[in-house]
């Protein structure tokens, strides 16, 4: 039997205009809405990631943060 689907969290998020219209994209892409699309992507994280692109996508965004938040 499935799980059964509750979202039981809510929490304050602040994102990028980037990082929401990409999320938006996806979400409808996917049929979902965005907290549901990001339960998944957060429930599936590690089959749904590249461990060597994450580990530099990360490293690029840190060294950019402190300008983009000027």
């Amino acid at each position: 039997m499935p799980k059964r689907f509750r979202l039981t969290r809510r929490f304050p998020v602040a994102m990028t205009e980037d990082g929401y219209r990409r999320l938006k994209r996806f979400a409808s892409e996917a049929g979902l809405d965005e907290g549901e699309a990001l339960s998944f992507l957060f429930e599936h994280f590690d089959s749904v990631m590249n461990t060597d692109n994450l580990t530099h996508r990360l490293r690029l965004f840190n060294s950019e943060l402190d300008d983009r938040k000027r």
